[in-house]
């Protein structure tokens, strides 16, 4: 491994332990649930989404409480308040 590399691997472990640095603009995820089936979640700009049908009723799920929980503070809109 040469000098360069160390450098930085060096600044991830730093920029790592201030998760204050990153700011989520829009991600998809996959979520299995326990029946096999898998569900899509995605963030936009502080929106959640699912496709399953609970959410499309009620504006949130277990899914993406899954990712609020996954993520902590580094999301700043809950699902659920």
């Amino acid at each position: 491994m040469d000098y360069g590399m160390i450098g930085k691997i060096e600044k991830a472990k730093f920029y790592a332990q201030e998760p204050e640095r990153i700011h989520f603009d829009t991600f998809t995820v996959r979520i299995e649930g326990d029946s096999g089936q898998e569900h899509q979640v995605a963030y936009d700009n502080g929106q959640w989404d699912c496709d399953c049908s609970f959410f499309q009723t009620r504006g949130y799920c277990t899914h993406t409480m899954t990712m609020e929980r996954v993520l902590g503070q580094m999301i700043a809109l809950p699902a659920v308040v």
